[in-house]
């Protein structure tokens, strides 16, 4: 006698779909060359030093052997550049998604060094008024809205596998830290950010259940604002 085969039904197919997990990689791009030391933020043109080339290497190395079906980046140079290895490593096409693009910033193109650059003219202080929206710039919460849509979007397209995201620091603090649930105003000095470091959020389903962080080519802080 022929076995029987049990049709799954919508419910059996739905809770299935729930249960599947996708990772989305957060990448922060590698050191920038900037010696003048200023907030470059989205101008153009500021590409990876030789240690930044390093950093995208170690962070493409990370990625061998994963699951990974979907690579996006922000459509920064710097961004870019960090997921060119990356693409050669797992033979993917690099997708631009503007959201994942630095926040914008009042002090952007100026040096804001604790102490001396532009932070000491009386005529920026009005936009040091309120740090936790922040006044003076894209606001935390923006940030976060705009980088957790593009994390689940990117979730969606590699459902059940494993997806790859290029950012900035910032967004991508702000993103982790919204996950956990905790306030999206914090002290810049203290945020798990490194370059090159990878924060991992895993989905379950639709949902976003967890954050993992990782620094593959084992770098400090940005020596410079606007990373």
């Amino acid at each position: 006698m022929r076995a029987m085969t049990e049709n799954p039904g919508p419910l059996a197919t739905a809770a299935a779909h729930e249960a599947t997990t996708t990772i989305v990689h957060l990448v922060r791009h590698g050191e920038v060359a900037n010696p003048d030391g200023i907030l470059y933020g989205r101008i153009p043109g500021f590409n990876l030093s030789e240690d930044g080339q390093m950093m995208a290497k170690a962070a493409a190395d990370f990625m061998a052997g994963r699951d990974v079906t979907v690579l996006r980046s922000s459509p920064l140079d710097r961004a870019v550049q960090t997921a060119e290895p990356i693409a050669a490593q797992l033979g993917l096409p690099i997708e631009i998604d503007e959201r994942l693009i630095e926040p914008w910033n009042h002090f952007e193109g100026l040096n804001v060094g604790v102490g001396d650059g532009s932070l000491r003219a009386p005529r920026h202080w009005i936009y040091l008024r309120n740090p936790f929206r922040p006044s003076w710039g894209e606001p935390y919460k923006e940030v976060a809205a705009r980088v957790l849509a593009a994390a689940a979007d990117a979730a969606r397209a590699a459902r059940g596998h494993e997806a790859v995201c290029v950012s900035h620091q910032l967004p991508i603090w702000v993103t982790r830290r919204s996950a956990e649930g905790r306030t999206l105003w914090h002290d810049p000095r203290r945020r798990q950010c490194a370059l090159g470091s990878i924060t991992s959020l895993t989905f379950t389903g639709d949902r976003l259940t967890s954050a993992s962080y990782a620094e593959p080519s084992g770098s400090a802080g940005s020596r410079f604002a606007g990373a």
